[in-house]
């Protein structure tokens, strides 16, 4: 069984919500911290680029290994982290864009084979590559949202 539609439509076009929900904010201002332990909309934007190669990764080792187990991701853990918030704006979107097209292939070319092999998450336990996607997009939906959220506090403080 493919992808769903619903899947499909999010992996192609979920991550365009950036663009829209950032429209008209200054970087400066979108770097702006409203709670000080908690990222800014900007950090938000590094955290969902620099976790694309690791998924991408991910979908890598699940379709050569069996049943690769991984760790939990936790973006300050992440040596490649740090380069990502050093970014100008429009590259992360880039970035995002660019990679989202890398995934996209991925999951075409792999079929059906890659979305029903498995990987181990160490909280779900054994995902096949559409339960992957799934948590992929979901975790990208969960940050889309707290952007959203950051943003219309921004605004209102303008």
């Amino acid at each position: 069984m493919p992808l769903s539609s619903s899947m499909s439509a999010r992996l192609m076009h979920q991550h365009g919500t950036i663009r829209d929900l950032t429209a008209g904010l200054p970087v400066e201002i979108l770097q702006r911290r409203i709670l000080p332990d908690k990222w800014s909309v900007f950090e938000n934007i590094a955290h969902l680029a620099a976790y694309q190669p690791v998924f991408i990764t991910r979908l890598k080792r699940i379709s050569r290994e069996p049943s690769p187990a991984f760790e939990r991701y936790v973006a300050e853990q992440d040596p490649a982290f740090p380069s990502y918030l050093e970014k100008p704006f429009e590259v992360l979107l880039a970035d995002i864009d660019d990679r989202r097209t890398v995934i996209l292939s991925m999951l075409a070319d792999g079929g059906e084979s890659l979305l029903t092999k498995t990987g181990l998450h160490p909280r779900y336990g054994l995902l096949t590559g559409r339960q992957w996607t799934e948590f992929f997009l979901l975790h990208e939906a969960h940050h889309l949202f707290t952007i959203f959220m950051l943003a219309q506090d921004l605004r209102k403080s303008l």
